[in-house]
């Protein structure tokens, strides 16, 4: 997806959520109200572009409930966090006491997973977040929350050890900036390097800064063999252009949260060139057969682009409601015990959740950039540098 293609998308979807805002309650044939279920994340901010993909695939799956199943319609009411657990708190206040919603499919980054998650346990909302990879999320003894993507503690070793297989390098540079997901990633990745017996030295930015000189002379006077930046392709952008202005060539690698064209096009596609990017998502790039394809398909008609990162798991997400509501439960608690105990054979992957709402697959994939565009390597454990 261009760069173009998704603030178009995204200024499209702002007008959508105005119109959610103002509207009506959508009814079935027989006159009752529909059972809302919300979508949280940043729409139009900054990261926009790893969030809007897994809304449209909730979108995707609700609308092709309700066109079979007018009796008991499905509301997706879609709130615009940007990103921002100051923003999210209110958000899902609103959504719980006004809005009187039976589910949330996200919030869709960590910080504001953190922010919103005690709100959501007390009033018993169950929640199932599409990429939300923060560990210590599960950590909170939370019943009524669920992700169904890897966490950092699956991600961070996925990176430093695919890294370690294909470059052998005898020291690292991890990099962070100070939101909740970044710096839980770059421990991670940090963690698993010094394990393996790789020198690693640090740092870490403020989130809203833009000059990294005091980083890339820190990162240019190490000589890493790899650098790693655990956080947002916003952010990542305009460091792998600092960097690789400064004449650092050693790979750049990220994760999930800089899985984004928006890398290429903040850092120039001359710098971006060969940037790793982990992610615990399977995009479907190239699917011909089988339920990727058909999804993408699907997808490309409903959106008039390709699916994009978590997309899928976008998708996944919100046909765990849609089960849960087909099965005759319409109550957050019910709707909690049916999602909490599911077997999904998903577009992204099968997904049942353990007791602390982690998803029993943590697969990692590994993508590079190539030739300017976002290319599919493989399985970590498997994929080779290209």
């Amino acid at each position: 997806m261009s760069r173009k293609r998704m603030v178009a998308t995204a200024a499209m979807l702002a007008g959508a959520l105005m119109l959610t805002a103002c509207g009506s309650s959508p009814t079935g044939s027989g006159g009752g109200a529909a059972l809302k279920i919300g979508f949280m994340g940043d729409l139009t901010g900054e990261n926009s572009g790893i969030v809007i993909p897994p809304r449209n695939g909730a979108k995707l799956a609700v609308d092709e409930y309700n066109a079979t199943n007018p009796e008991t319609p499905i509301e997706l009411v879609v709130y615009d966090s940007q990103g921002n657990p100051d923003q999210a708190v209110p958000l899902t206040q609103q959504a719980v006491q006004q809005d009187q919603i039976v589910g949330m499919i996200g919030p869709a980054f960590s910080g504001e997973s953190k922010a919103v998650g005690p709100i959501l346990e007390q009033a018993k909302i169950p929640s199932v977040s599409a990429s939300a990879t923060n560990p210590g999320l599960a950590q909170n003894g939370w019943v009524y929350w669920h992700r169904i993507v890897a966490n950092d503690n699956d991600q961070g070793p996925g990176i430093a050890e695919f890294l370690i297989r294909a470059e052998s390098p005898d020291n690292a540079f991890v990099i962070s900036d100070d939101q909740e997901y970044s710096v839980g990633l770059a421990d991670a990745v940090a963690q698993d390097f010094e394990a393996k017996g790789v020198t690693v030295e640090r740092d870490q930015f403020a989130q809203a800064a833009s000059d990294y000189s005091s980083t890339i002379s820190k990162v240019t006077a190490a000589n890493p063999g790899v650098v790693v930046y655990g956080g947002y392709y916003a952010q990542a952008g305009r460091l792998l252009k600092q960097l690789r202005d400064a004449g650092v060539t050693a790979v750049f690698a990220s994760g999930d949260g800089s899985l984004d064209p928006g890398i290429i096009s903040g850092a120039g596609a001359s710098a971006a060139e060969g940037a790793v990017l982990a992610c615990p998502c399977n995009i479907p790039f190239g699917a011909t057969t089988g339920p990727l394809a058909e999804f993408s398909e699907r997808y490309r008609a409903a959106f008039d682009t390709d699916p994009a990162i978590y997309a899928t798991e976008g998708y996944d997400a919100a046909t765990l409601f849609v089960d849960a509501v087909k099965a005759g439960n319409t109550t957050p608690d019910a709707i909690n015990t049916y999602i909490s105990g599911a077997m999904l054979d998903g577009v992204s992957k099968k997904i049942a959740f353990k007791p602390n709402g982690e998803p029993d697959v943590n697969a990692i994939f590994i993508y590079q950039v190539k030739d300017g565009s976002l290319t599919l390597l493989g399985p970590s454990t498997e994929a080779t540098l290209g």
